[in-house]
């Protein structure tokens, strides 16, 4: 007992039911061009991180204050990905994205490191709050072209990947 099946009808069935890997690169784009205030809260995070070591703290309080600002960044990691409306499977790390990670890691380690050095004939605090702010807003302005920069290049990359078809997302 076979019922007959219209594979017109299936094709269509399945075109419609399946959300196509286009629309999760549309979203991943969007994502990173609308931002979700992550980059704005991890930019308050490292700023009182960073304005907290002017209080010039014993070595425990300073090992004590940098457990709590790696905790705070994982639940912000944590938090970030659970409330991200796609789950991206099949979407490859791309060499853009890492370059674009390593790069923030420079760029914020040296901007931390050089606004230290510059602001050290000053008093701690006031140096220390001096860095932070420095150091918070090249966080900011990089953050937002990188992100967008790299989240563009998911798409074309996806479709240059062995063993993936470019017509399965259309």
């Amino acid at each position: 007992m076979s019922t007959p099946v219209d594979a017109e009808q299936a094709w269509r069935d399945l075109q419609r039911i399946r959300v196509p890997q286009e629309r999760v690169y549309d979203e991943v784009e969007r994502s990173a061009a609308a931002g979700s205030g992550s980059p704005w809260v991890t930019a308050a995070i490292m700023w009182l991180f960073l304005a907290g070591l002017g209080l010039e703290l014993p070595g425990w309080g300073v090992g004590l204050v940098m457990a709590a600002y790696v905790a705070l960044l994982g639940g912000l990691a944590v938090r970030h990905q659970r409330r991200s409306r796609v789950l991206l499977h099949h979407t490859r790390t791309t060499p853009r994205m890492f370059a674009a990670f390593a790069a923030g890691a420079v760029v914020t380690g040296g901007t931390v490191l050089l606004s230290g050095h510059l602001v050290d004939s000053l008093e701690p605090m006031t140096g220390s709050l001096i860095q932070a702010t420095v150091s918070a807003a090249a966080f900011v302005l990089f953050v937002g072209p990188t992100s967008r920069w790299a989240a563009r290049s998911a798409r074309s990359h996806e479709a240059r990947t062995p063993g993936t078809t470019a017509e399965a997302g259309r």
